[in-house]
């Protein structure tokens, strides 16, 4: 595991190339509705007790590593865009969409609230961090 030593980002590999980004977590929430901090923050407790895992800013989104990054959460207008990575697709109506990305799919979930954050929201990201470790 690789600390850029600009960003304090976690990589898989030495010297990976990125965006170094200086940015607070907090900036990225700025004009949005409480409620996604409080999703975010739902999302944060329970995953910091997968380890190894830390979180970083990224330029627009929020990525979550692992071995390597398993969990992107971008703040948008009204929902947090969650998108994970496994190499298939799993069956799901919970699923924005599925898209295939270098040989993986990388499946998406739209939330808006807090009450979205069930049990099977978590198994499904349970995957995805599951599927870095490989």
């Amino acid at each position: 595991m690789w600390t850029c030593p600009k960003c304090n980002r976690n990589f898989k590999t030495n010297n990976q190339s990125h965006y170094c980004t200086n940015k607070d977590m907090g900036e990225l929430f700025l004009g949005k509705p409480d409620e996604l901090v409080l999703v975010f923050d739902h999302i944060l407790q329970v995953t910091s007790q997968w380890e190894p895992n830390s979180v970083g800013p990224s330029v627009n989104t929020i990525v979550f590593s692992s071995i390597k990054a398993w969990l992107i959460i971008r703040p948008m207008k009204t929902v947090l865009d969650i998108k994970f990575y496994y190499p298939e697709v799993i069956p799901s109506d919970r699923f924005h969409k599925v898209t295939l990305f270098s040989g993986k799919y990388a499946h998406h979930l739209r939330i808006q609230e807090v009450e979205q954050l069930d049990t099977e929201f978590f198994e499904l990201l349970r995957k995805g961090y599951d599927y870095s470790l490989e």
